[in-house]
């Protein structure tokens, strides 16, 4: 995504602000974020209509990143209605990631 750092932030806050959303940070030149994004497209398949996946490039947003502490990539974050349900450091399975969005998503209908 390339915007404006103003229009950026809009933009994750409205992303995360409903429903159930998971986020992946990361960089182009980080190679275990490389290999996650299989995993991410995945997910974005999977669970189309249930929850919302996305990926946040933390080079070109780097105060959302600086905001919410990001410190390692790839960080994967599933939101519910705007807040951190779990957060994920370093690379991640497909099974981890998709238990934990189903588990947030469960929660959600409860």
């Amino acid at each position: 995504m390339q915007a404006a750092n103003r229009s950026s932030q809009k933009w994750f806050t409205d992303s995360i602000s409903m429903g159930v959303t998971l986020v992946d940070f990361n960089a182009p030149w980080c190679t275990p974020c490389r290999a996650q994004e299989s995993v991410i497209k995945a997910l974005q398949k999977k669970y189309n209509g249930a929850a919302k996946v996305t990926t946040l490039n933390i080079d070109e947003n780097q105060d959302i990143a600086l905001n919410i502490g990001i410190q390692s990539i790839p960080t994967v974050i599933i939101y519910k209605d705007g807040r951190e349900m779990d957060r994920f450091i370093g690379l991640q399975t497909a099974e981890t990631l998709s238990d934990a969005l189903r588990d947030v998503i469960n929660q959600s209908k409860v």
